[in-house]
């Protein structure tokens, strides 16, 4: 008998060792899938990755794909990832997002530069703020009410402000619905421009040049398209106040920003929670970007004549 509970003991010490070993040496397959390359996304990406590679060091491989703005390749790059069966998927944008949660309910999907999961998903938040789904992520949400600040203390002569967005981008919906609202406590007259792709987009812009000033929310089609908006207003002398970064330093004047590389990042550090320790995905709250930036264009400040005052950076 102890020589059988001595041979049942070295038996278990030896599965257990080869398991340890065998989770030291796993290396985890993550699938990246972009809508759009623009300064942002890229940001979001490259933060995301170099969080896992910190991590993970080589125990880590990545399947990128961009889906060059076309929802329907946002679907099949997804259905991709899902039959290479990677481990996780990061999804970078809310079409990108969209697609990965229809193409599995099984894999971790993890999102970023998500304005707002509820209008994105048509879901509810639980109460600690996850989806409850096999989606989780963080937002690149900066607060609407000081964007709108933005506009009355750079332009406090304007009158009306020119709401330009993406029909087809229910994020850029939700940031113009409420940003409508602090615009107009703030005595601002405010007129939608939607435009439907890129197609269209200069003639809207061209229309929208009616007013004093425009602001654009964190739209990817906008942003994919900041040289064909530049165009039309810069010449006709009107500014435009960007949702981020990566939009005012193509078309704007200023922005009050987030970190795109540091909510990738912060997604990162999701997916090793998730892949190394277990976390459960659809329990794991919405983040959110930790601090906001007011950022100015000062080249086409100069060009336009706006002067910006103390406490705004320049874009570099």
């Amino acid at each position: 008998m102890k020589k059988v509970v001595s041979l049942l003991l070295v038996l278990a010490l030896v599965l257990g060792v080869c398991a340890f070993a065998s989770a030291e040496d796993k290396t985890y397959n993550v699938g990246i899938l972009q809508l759009i390359q623009h300064p942002a996304l890229d940001a979001a990406t490259q933060g995301f990755k170099d969080a896992l590679t910190e991590k993970l060091g080589d125990k880590v491989a990545f399947d990128e794909g961009n889906a060059s703005g076309d929802s329907n390749n946002c679907a099949q790059i997804a259905g991709q990832l899902v039959s290479k069966q990677v481990d996780l998927i990061m999804a970078n944008a809310t079409p990108a997002m969209l697609a990965c949660a229809t193409a599995t309910a099984d894999i971790p999907v993890l999102a970023t530069s998500i304005t707002n999961y509820e209008s994105a998903m048509e879901i509810e938040l639980t109460e600690d703020g996850a989806t409850g789904l096999n989606v989780s992520g963080t937002s690149d949400l900066a607060p609407l009410d000081g964007q709108a600040d933005m506009i009355k203390e750079l332009f406090p002569e304007a009158k009306t402000v020119g709401l330009l967005y993406c029909n087809a981008e229910p994020n850029s919906i939700f940031q113009i619905k409420t940003i409508e609202g602090y615009l107009t406590a703030l005595g601002l007259e405010c007129k939608r421009y939607g435009f439907n792709d890129s197609n269209d987009l200069a003639s809207v812009v061209q229309t929208a040049t009616e007013c004093d000033v425009l602001y654009i929310p964190t739209d990817n089609t906008a942003a994919g398209n900041t040289e064909a908006i530049a165009n039309v207003v810069i010449p006709a002398k009107v500014p435009v106040v960007a949702g981020e970064e990566g939009i005012c330093s193509g078309c704007g004047v200023a922005t009050l920003t987030i970190s795109y590389y540091d909510i990738g990042y912060k997604t990162g550090e999701m997916a090793y929670d998730i892949l190394v320790n277990g976390a459960d995905i659809a329990a794991m709250p919405i983040a959110y970007a930790p601090q906001f930036t007011k950022k100015y264009n000062a080249a086409n400040a100069a060009e336009l004549g706006v002067v910006i005052p103390e406490g705004y950076e320049a874009i570099q």
